[in-house]
């Protein structure tokens, strides 16, 4: 079983295997290329970003793409075809068929995507620490074990999918806009909510104010950054006693140029109230999201082999 399962899935594992070679071989050029030589914080986004950048959007793809051509093929095409009652008919039960099905893929999956995980993480890792944002997305879906538990749900999402459908398009289809709505709906919904976040007060200085990503009409601000913090929320500008800055006293500031705001902000002594998950709880939160796509990968799993069961020929 374990030998026509291989035949069957050699055609994309080599195929993977090749991008995998050529994927690793330029990560460990490029990381040994964001070592070489003593470069600043600012020469480091200017020679090395956009590249790890684009690395970032491969990996962020590489689960999608395993889910629609290792795992919704799988089945739904021996479905499609029929060539699923020859193993059926033999001494082999469909449990023991569609286990060895996704042990085989599972393990191929979870090497590719650990390997490229780590290789990223490692070869970024000085620029990392420069933009010091590992809770933004793409940094955390990019970075250490993340990656790995998304390359193994696409996979037995795509499995599953294709066992229900019995057509390898339309299940195709499916996995991709499972796979991308539940990857937009966890970092928004879930991720924020893991931990019970920390509460404080962060002064609004003028550096603070030259940092920020948009400043408006009313005492608001956006774009607050923390070191190494996730910032959740921040509430409008406060005066040292906790009231609500004064519009004119607002408006009085923001009508200058960018650095005459800066400085009449900062001499307010004005600070905001605000929602953070600190630096060091993003473990926690890598094994805590990691935790929770495996389960959904049990739970698919689960339901695959007691669907198989109740399937038709």
């Amino acid at each position: 079983m374990i030998w026509l399962s291989w035949r069957q899935f050699r055609a994309q594992a080599l195929t993977g295997a090749v991008a995998l070679i050529l994927l690793a071989s330029f990560l460990v050029v490029l990381g040994h290329q964001i070592r070489d030589g003593d470069h600043s914080g600012a020469e480091l986004r200017d020679r090395f970003q956009s590249q790890v950048y684009l690395l970032d959007a491969v990996l962020l793809l590489t689960p999608a793409l395993i889910g629609l051509f290792w795992g919704a093929p799988l089945v739904a095409r021996e479905l499609e075809t029929g060539t699923h009652r020859l193993a059926w008919n033999q001494s082999v039960t469909r449990r023991r068929w569609l286990s060895v099905k996704l042990l085989l893929t599972g393990l191929a999956a979870l090497v590719a995507v650990a390997l490229v995980s780590a290789l990223l993480t490692w070869a970024a890792s000085p620029l990392d620490r420069v933009a010091d944002e590992r809770f933004t997305t793409i940094f955390f879906g990019t970075r250490n074990l993340a990656p790995v538990a998304y390359g193994i749900f696409a996979l037995v999402l795509g499995v599953v999918t294709g066992l229900l459908i019995r057509r390898t398009v339309p299940a195709m289809a499916l996995t991709a806009l499972v796979f991308v709505v539940t990857q937009a709906l966890v970092p928004n919904l879930l991720r924020p909510n893991l931990v019970p976040p920390v509460h404080g007060s962060a002064p609004i200085t003028a550096e603070v104010v030259r940092n920020l990503s948009f400043l408006g009409s009313q005492p608001v601000i956006s774009g607050l950054k923390m070191p190494g913090a996730w910032v959740l929320d921040t509430s409008e500008l406060r005066t040292a006693d906790g009231a609500r800055v004064s519009q004119e006293a607002y408006d009085n500031c923001v009508s200058g140029s960018f650095d005459a705001v800066a400085e009449c902000l900062g001499a307010l002594k004005l600070h905001v109230d605000v929602e953070y998950q600190p630096a060091d709880r993003y473990w926690t939160f890598q094994w805590l999201e990691s935790g929770f796509y495996l389960g959904l990968t049990l739970l698919l799993a689960a339901f695959g082999l007691w669907r198989i069961r109740r399937s038709g020929q």
